[in-house]
């Protein structure tokens, strides 16, 4: 099965409290175990103010999930969040091939050389 590594970043409200933030975590984590996936970590970034009103929603949690997985594994669960009422917006990256160390993102990352 060949697999690659993915970094999910999602919003819910920020009027849910950490234990109800956390099941939401849990939840998208449970459909990436039972699709074939593995879960590095999964948990709580931060709670920030948006840029910008979201459906009547003026402050998000942000949740990062690090997860490995098959390729159909991202389709389900952006499918799964696109229909779920409990987020605000998500986005799903599939992280490079030379993202092998545990909690590196794309952030952390250095770009490669293009040559014109």
């Amino acid at each position: 099965m060949n697999t690659r590594k993915y970094e999910a970043i999602y919003i819910v409200s920020g009027q849910l409290s950490d234990g109800d933030v956390q099941k939401i975590a849990d939840r998208y984590k449970d459909v990436v175990e039972k699709q074939g996936g593995t879960v590095e970590s999964a948990k709580k970034w931060q709670k920030r103010k948006l840029a910008y009103e979201i459906d009547d929603h003026r402050d998000g949690n942000y949740i990062l999930m690090l997860f490995q997985a098959p390729a159909e594994v991202p389709a389900e669960l952006n499918r799964q969040m696109n229909n779920a009422e409990d987020v605000i917006r998500h986005r799903i990256i599939s992280l490079p091939k030379n993202a092998v160390q545990s909690g590196e993102t794309l952030d952390s990352i250095e770009p490669a050389e293009v040559e014109a």
